[in-house]
């Protein structure tokens, strides 16, 4: 039975990303074959990865949708070669449950879903039944249509509130209260205020939502445009231009209630936690 505590009772966890797709947005086509995305899973485990979250369907912005038999068998062959290899635990990530359950029976522990059980409800007893990890993720509408002017009276309050009920129906289902965690859905249905105003109320969320927060911030186009507009750049970063912006929100997120962040590049964010643990310890001690 797989509980949160374990892989973010201690210190924040890093989730490490594989695209196993041709159009995601940060590196898609780079770990379309099984043996290059295994082996890059392999390298994000030395490197400090404490989860491995596989995903062979591309949630960007305007993002086509793709069959449960294409995205099964994109990712099953790399669930099964990371599961046999190494003990650190695998996630899928899918919105359909025939991907989930292939994944589960063959090796994944987590099933990370973006839509929070709305797309297919089957999701959630496929879930329980497995005694697998569960993330709830908040998204305004879908993939295709969730960038096209989101609106919302009060971001973190409307976040908060679907969370919770999300969590719920997971509890509902029969998925267990240790198993579950929550994502605010950064970049998912908001604008660049949206998204900060999201970090900026983490602690708030902690506080409101009954599970460990997820947050997945790495190379998304916010920082990217945040920082050419502190640059006055007329054009946003390129992605291989938003490491250091996703460093800085990973630290943020972890000082301010996130029990685990979902990056691509994970030394840098496996690294910093370290510190930020050891610096929380000296100082505790000296209180």
């Amino acid at each position: 039975m797989f509980m949160w505590e374990r892989v973010c009772g201690a210190r924040p966890a890093v989730m490490g990303v594989i695209n196993v797709t041709p159009d995601s947005f940060s590196d898609g086509g780079a770990f379309v074959e099984p043996g290059a995305a295994i082996a890059h899973g392999i390298e994000l485990a030395a490197r400090g990865a404490d989860i491995l979250d596989v995903g062979g369907e591309s949630t960007r912005p305007g993002a086509a949708r793709v069959t449960a038999e294409e995205e099964t068998e994109r990712v099953l062959p790399v669930v099964q070669g990371l599961s046999a290899a190494m003990q650190v635990p695998v996630s899928i990530d899918t919105t359909k449950a025939a991907v989930a359950r292939a994944a589960l029976d063959a090796g994944a522990v987590i099933v990370n879903d973006v839509s929070a059980g709305r797309f297919d409800p089957d999701i959630l007893g496929v879930t329980a039944r497995a005694g697998a990890g569960y993330v709830a993720m908040h998204m305004l509408g879908q993939p295709r249509t969730m960038q096209l002017d989101p609106r919302y009276d009060d971001v973190v309050a409307e976040v908060g509130d679907f969370l919770v009920e999300r969590i719920e129906a997971a509890h509902a289902a029969g998925i267990r209260p240790d198993a579950v965690a929550a994502d605010p859905g950064i970049g998912f249905g908001k604008t660049v205020e949206h998204n900060l105003q999201l970090l900026a109320g983490l602690p708030m969320l902690a506080n409101r939502v009954p599970a460990p927060l997820l947050i997945g911030t790495s190379r998304k186009t916010f920082i990217g445009k945040v920082l050419a507009r502190a640059a006055k750049a007329p054009d946003e970063l390129a992605v291989d231009e938003r490491e250091e912006g996703t460093l800085a929100t990973v630290v943020w997120a972890v000082e301010h209630g996130a029990s685990i962040v979902r990056v691509h590049d994970v030394r840098p964010a496996a690294q910093a936690i370290r510190l930020l643990d050891a610096m929380r310890a000296v100082a505790e001690g000296a209180a």
